[in-house]
């Protein structure tokens, strides 16, 4: 059982290794997950509840509402 999971590291190990496009498109991908996570939330995604509430209490308040609330009839 415990080879299994060496081979495995071994497989992937050498696989990326011997990569030559392979490494690009790695990096291309890890230069847009950084583009997506860091600077659009940084632009697009405010902190709403540092914000709007400055107490934790008010913060925990306001979730803890729009979490249990129940949605009204139209």
């Amino acid at each position: 059982m415990t080879a299994l999971p060496k081979q495995l590291y071994l497989f992937y190990r050498d696989g990326f290794r011997s990569m030559v496009v392979g490494r690009t498109l790695w990096q291309i991908i890890a230069i847009k997950l950084f583009i997506l996570f860091a600077v659009l939330k940084l632009f697009f995604f405010p902190n709403y509840l540092e914000h709007n509430f400055n107490t934790e209490r008010d913060r925990a308040g306001h979730v803890l509402e729009n979490l249990t609330r129940t949605p009204s009839a139209r």
